[in-house]
């Protein structure tokens, strides 16, 4: 008699590609916003919110961009997932079969490990950093098809020991994020202190500042923007303190996080004369010029330079 032989389900053939497609997509993401986060450029956002999220303290682990531990992670999946269908050779056939074997904790430990920091993740972008960032909810709906994958890819044999690793996993996770994260307490004490406007406002500076103020020009920033600091640091302490400026990050003093999204800010510095949007830091030159500016142009700190 003969015995048919038992289909097997199409996600089991299918879900290393598919994890290694949706790992790509979530490394080419993280990877772009590592470069962003290093260069201190503006991620191009329709919300507005991703250069929130960037410049908070959440934002660096080690002094290292958080997004760069997102892009390795993605990459170990990208990995993980291809290494057994790299060996095609029938000789190979047995050490295939225990690659995928191993390869298989790999995942569901890694997706594990990534759809748990990616909820904390999650509850502090909507409680505590407050800022829409479509990259941040991508990545979790990324992390989260990876874990779902790693689960049913594959026939489990014994799913007791399955779950108590899940757990002892999510265990480690929670107590690792807590513990690097246990110092940011007050974000906005730590970040300032190191951003103090150090330089002296001439006759020039308080002119510009004064006719800015009269036009109704506006600055949008952030407290924790390297930009944002530079710019005021070319009008000096007395004139920088005159500027119409208003704070986009959720935990910064007087923050206007609405007015920010309303004008669908992208970048820090944004300036917005009369009616139009410039983004970038700007030298005062080109703030003169741009608001219409007739005063004295005797700038003491002309030579610093925009960007």
């Amino acid at each position: 008699m003969i015995r048919r032989q038992r289909s097997i389900p199409w996600i089991h053939r299918y879900y290393r590609p598919i994890m290694a497609g949706i790992a790509t997509i979530g490394a080419v993401g993280t990877g772009y916003l590592t470069v962003v986060k290093l260069t201190e450029g503006a991620a191009a956002c329709s919300t507005g919110g991703c250069d929130v999220v960037l410049s908070s303290p959440y934002a660096t682990v080690f002094d290292l961009p958080l997004t760069l531990f997102g892009f390795l992670g993605y990459l170990s999946m990208i990995i993980f997932a291809i290494a057994p269908l790299l060996l095609t050779s029938p000789e190979k056939k047995q050490l295939r079969a225990s690659l995928k074997q191993w390869t298989s904790w790999f995942l569901f430990l890694g997706g594990t490990a990534m759809v748990v920091f990616s909820s904390y993740l999650m509850y502090l972008l909507a409680f505590v950093i407050k800022a829409l960032c479509i990259y941040c909810i991508a990545s979790a709906l990324f992390s989260a098809c990876l874990f779902i994958l790693s689960i049913i890819g594959r026939d489990w044999e014994d799913l007791g020991q399955l779950l108590f690793t899940g757990v002892m996993v999510t265990i480690l996770v929670l107590v690792g994020t807590l513990g690097v994260y246990a110092n940011v307490n007050n974000p906005r004490v730590e970040t300032t202190n190191g951003y103090a406007i150090s330089t002296t406002s001439g006759a020039a500076e308080l002119d510009l500042a004064q006719h800015l103020k009269q036009i109704d020009a506006k600055m949008y920033g952030a407290f924790t923007c390297p930009h944002c600091q530079n710019q005021k640091q070319l009008f000096g302490k007395d004139a920088a303190a005159q500027l119409n400026y208003i704070e986009c990050h959720p935990q910064g003093e007087n923050s206007q996080t609405d007015l920010c999204m309303k004008a669908n800010i992208q970048g820090f510095p944004t300036w917005e004369i009369k009616g139009k949007m410039y983004q970038g830091e700007k030298t005062l030159a080109e703030l003169a010029d741009l608001s219409g500016y007739q005063g004295d142009r005797n700038f003491k700190n002309s030579s610093e330079e925009g960007h």
